[in-house]
């Protein structure tokens, strides 16, 4: 028996009309590029990849913020251009990745959580103190804090306004766009286990999208790797680290950082240019910066492989082509 995933996407495209110069004629950037994502009510799936892959514009779009060129988005089955905006906001909410710029800093902390409560016209005054300071408890926030400032508190306990803002209404999906990056790496390990106590809890699913590969294996149950705009890889959490296919995951994974001592910078063999998405080089759009790129790469772009390990998009992986 088939479950219908809580949130799904298929067939995605944005494209944007860019201009490189004054008097150049506009040309088409294209952000996401057929991208087709689901999750199961519960799980946390990982989106990765370099800055500027199509990972943010992928969560503008789930968030209903961006409207996709063409492709369908669903929530339960029900596609997204049927839920209306406020009722969208009660099931999907964001946690940004600045938690210095994403808080007013002219409203307490009450105020800002509570904000949602308002807006949504969910209850009464005499209840939102009480559903504010319950959040704020679960979130790891003292009741003082409740009439305290942003500026009067730490970059953690500032995510975690922001986390307990996200919270306050009960929504089903969370989008994470890089919700430790711009943290002390102590305090990623605190909020990072707040989301998986908080997920326990209230019975979320996650969208988590991160550059950081080593927040990604803590915490999600699946992978899908971005590059310029499309879905390279994409595989169960456990197996995906146990073992990459596609060569630029690998890279990916090659480029983490260690604590071992005397090991250096890693050299992810990436070269040090990203490939223009207004110009993509012809046939594997990777085969640039690939290791394992042959004849056929540079000319013919790799099909879409699906089987039991999930998906993988490389020559390598097709038995009809010879690389």
């Amino acid at each position: 028996m088939t479950t219908t995933p809580i949130l799904e996407a298929r067939d995605l495209f944005c494209t944007f009309q860019v201009r490189q110069g004054m008097f150049q004629p506009k040309r088409p950037l294209h952000a996401v590029n057929g991208v087709s994502l689901s999750i199961e009510k519960g799980g946390v799936l990982g989106l990765v990849g370099e800055s500027g892959c199509g990972k943010s514009t992928v969560a503008r779009m789930l968030l209903g913020l961006q409207e996709p060129t063409s492709g369908t988005l669903a929530i339960d089955g029900q596609p997204l251009e049927e839920i209306g905006r406020k009722q969208l906001a009660k099931r999907v909410q964001p946690i940004f990745q600045d938690p210095y710029s994403s808080l007013n800093p002219r409203k307490t902390i009450g105020n800002i959580i509570t904000l949602p409560l308002y807006i949504h016209s969910i209850g009464d005054k005499a209840d939102w103190r009480r559903k504010v300071e319950d959040i704020m408890d679960l979130c790891g926030l003292p009741k003082r804090a409740y009439d305290m400032y942003p500026s009067q508190l730490s970059g953690g306990q500032r995510q975690r306004v922001a986390i307990a803002r996200a919270l306050v209404m009960r929504p089903e999906i969370v989008i994470c766009d890089e919700p430790t990056s711009a943290l002390d790496v102590s305090v990623q390990a605190q909020i990072l286990n707040l989301l998986l106590d908080l997920q326990k809890e209230l019975g979320l699913t996650y969208v988590l999208i991160s550059h950081n590969l080593a927040v990604v294996e803590l915490i999600a149950t699946k992978v899908a790797v971005m590059y310029l705009g499309r879905i390279v890889e994409e595989a169960e959490g456990q197996a995906f680290f146990a073992k990459q296919r596609h060569p630029y995951s690998e890279a990916l994974l090659a480029s983490v950082l260690t604590p071992q001592a005397g090991l250096g910078v890693p050299d992810a063999q990436l070269g040090t240019t990203f490939p223009n998405p207004i110009d993509p080089p012809p046939g594997c759009v990777f085969h640039p910066r690939c290791v394992h790129a042959g004849a056929v790469c540079k000319t013919t772009a790799p099909k879409t492989i699906r089987d039991g390990r999930g998906l993988v998009e490389c020559h390598l992986y097709d038995d009809a082509v010879t690389v």
